[in-house]
């Protein structure tokens, strides 16, 4: 199992501290997590920063760290321009880009971005059509239902060839399909339990064999929430707020690992033993800290 740690976003106006954000990933690097990420959240009350830019300014503080996003709403956005951001950020870092994408669980948002939700999936699909065209073809002749390119050049193309891999974040045995079809792995949610991960991590292992594909070559992940706080009613009480104002929606605070370290690790070894071989712990609050605690903590006790 590999570990990551996800990259901080959640800063009321004026109070990023940008020495405070390089030290943690020189932190999460110095500790041996393999890669960072972001997740993605345009509207809401919470302030909560965007991932692509985040990245951006994590490749230029970070050395060794690999970067991610799980997941951007990539029917929310230009295909055009995202594919040139995110091929700047892979030479920027030096081929250290990870690309999670999905469709996300609120459809009332699209008409804010121009868009119809009844034309999402069709919008989703066509536009990795086009980043995947335009990350690896020399000139671009494309035409879609949403987007058109005629004889279009896209360069730098990104570091790594023939692009960052890609990971889908699903749930829905269909969009479980479309990531085995289109993707190089299954990034399974934070608001998911272990429970539905372990079915959807069935589901994977039989769409890959049924389309002949090599589950070696497939990666399976899970973003984890988690707190390590002794006091375990007080993580609880803390978690239940968290929740209720970043989904907006009380009750998610059941998907979330909290508790004594022991008791945080026995379930995090529950997630490897589901099938994840990448674990994204995610601590909602007190990041700095929960970083540490939950590297001299819980790593250790994960065997």
């Amino acid at each position: 199992m590999r570990l990551a740690i996800s990259i901080p976003q959640t800063f009321a106006g004026g109070t990023f501290d940008p020495a405070g954000f390089r030290a943690y990933l020189a932190r999460a690097e110095a500790l041996g997590f393999e890669s960072a990420w972001t997740q993605e959240a345009i509207l809401g009350s919470m302030p909560t920063l965007d991932p692509v830019d985040v990245l951006t300014y994590a490749a230029a503080v970070t050395e060794r760290l690999r970067l991610g996003c799980a997941v951007l709403l990539t029917a929310l956005r230009s295909p055009v321009h995202l594919a040139k951001s995110l091929s700047t950020i892979d030479q920027l870092s030096r081929g250290r880009l990870e690309i999670g994408v999905g469709l996300g669980a609120r459809v009332d948002v699209y008409p804010a971005f121009g868009a119809d939700a009844a034309t999402r999936v069709a919008r989703f699909n066509e536009g990795l059509r086009v980043m995947r065209a335009l990350w690896t073809e020399p000139s671009v002749t494309f035409d879609g239902r949403f987007w058109r390119l005629r004889d279009a050049a896209m360069e730098p193309k990104p570091f790594q060839r023939p692009h960052p891999p890609v990971w889908f974040g699903a749930s829905h045995p269909s969009a479980l399909r479309r990531a085995v079809r289109h993707g190089d792995g299954f990034f399974g949610a934070g608001s998911q339990t272990t429970a539905q991960f372990v079915e959807q991590v069935r589901t994977v292992r039989a769409l890959l064999a049924e389309a002949g594909r090599d589950p070696s070559g497939f990666s399976i992940a899970k973003r984890v929430y988690v707190i390590v706080d002794d006091d375990r009613e007080r993580a609880g009480r803390r978690l239940a707020d968290w929740f209720l104002r970043r989904y907006g929606r009380p009750g998610l605070e059941g998907v979330a690992v909290w508790g004594p370290a022991a008791e945080c690790a026995e379930r995090v070894r529950e997630v490897r033993e589901a099938g994840a071989e990448l674990v994204l712990l995610t601590a909602p609050f007190d990041e700095a800290e929960q970083l540490e605690r939950l590297a001299s903590e819980v790593v250790p006790r994960l065997g």
